[in-house]
């Protein structure tokens, strides 16, 4: 056989042998996408509970407020106008002037991390609750999370 012929050959199956085949690039993808949905399942548990303690914290922020509230008024907040009490005085105050002098926040009252408003109940006139309806965005499901 000449060299030219050998050659010729070796090329040949070079060309023949260069990428990869269809099955090669299936299995590929098929690893990827198993990592993919490990990767996607463990994130999940961990975003939801970072909202979890998102609502935890700002509760607390906000009860904070509602104590400091309560230590110039004597009073928790009424129900109704609730948490907007800490940003202007509520009608009917027995001592308006002992409300401020400046609002206890100036931010507007935040939504809970799934956007719903926390409710805010005056049980006694000194007890209170704040509760988010938690991820299911409902009260009196087992979700819900309060400062009691």
């Amino acid at each position: 056989m000449s060299v030219r012929r050998k050659r010729g050959r070796y090329r040949l199956r070079r060309r023949r042998r260069s990428g990869f085949t269809l099955m090669e690039v299936l299995l590929v993808l098929a690893i990827l996408v198993i990592l993919g949905s490990i990767v996607v399942a463990n994130f999940s548990g961990v975003f939801s509970k970072a909202k979890v303690k998102a609502a935890k914290t700002q509760i607390s922020e906000l009860d904070k407020l509602v104590q400091m509230y309560m230590l110039d008024i004597g009073q928790a907040p009424p129900t109704d106008p609730g948490l907007e009490a800490l940003r202007q005085p509520p009608p009917g105050l027995p001592d308006p002037s002992k409300w401020g002098p400046e609002p206890y926040t100036n931010k507007p009252i935040p939504l809970d991390p799934w956007g719903n408003k926390y409710v805010y109940e005056n049980i006694n006139g000194t007890s209170y609750k704040i509760t988010s309806p938690g991820p299911d965005g409902r009260l009196g499901t087992e979700d819900d999370i309060s400062n009691q």
